[in-house]
């Protein structure tokens, strides 16, 4: 039988643990006990129903069926199953909320679709300078109404296409 590397590297924590934990390669991960700090992982994160985790997660797919305190930001989806007990802010593409899990806080779900604000935020160059090149016709921007919206994707591409 052949097994992905993500499912090799499976990893099940059922006790008290404090401090900050790094996962840099894709790991599945499961918290049952109690975890405080800041936890940043890639691949699957699932806190497990009896889980108190008070923490800043930063992962791709979060699942959580326990409680959790903290702000938690997902490149993929988070989802709250039925016994979920969430305070905090939440940012991830994909949100889904099973009946009967709480969450109290906010949630932001960003789009590809980007503001000008955002825009340079991504790129970290300042707002006027974007709007010369918008100006120019250098970079790709989309116009609804007054407002300027510029896809990621497209404003990826470009950034590749500038650095060749």
């Amino acid at each position: 039988m052949v097994r992905r590397k993500e499912e090799e590297k499976f990893l099940n924590v059922d006790a008290t643990m404090q401090g900050s934990l790094v996962f840099s390669d894709p790991v599945n991960l499961r918290i049952n006990g109690k975890f405080e700090g800041s936890l940043k992982t890639r691949g699957n994160l699932i806190i497990g129903e009896n889980a108190r985790v008070t923490a800043d997660i930063e992962g791709e797919n979060i699942i959580i069926s326990g409680f959790v305190k903290g702000k938690i930001k997902s490149t993929q989806l988070v989802g709250l199953t039925s016994t979920a007990n969430v305070y905090g802010e939440i940012e991830t593409p994909h949100f889904s909320v099973e009946e009967g899990a709480i969450f109290n806080g906010r949630c932001r779900m960003p789009s590809d679709k980007l503001s000008l604000s955002e825009v340079s935020n991504f790129l970290s160059v300042e707002e006027a300078t974007i709007m010369e090149w918008v100006n120019a016709g250098k970079i790709p921007v989309e116009r609804e109404g007054g407002e300027l919206f510029f896809d990621k994707k497209q404003v990826e591409a470009w950034i590749a296409q500038q650095n060749r």
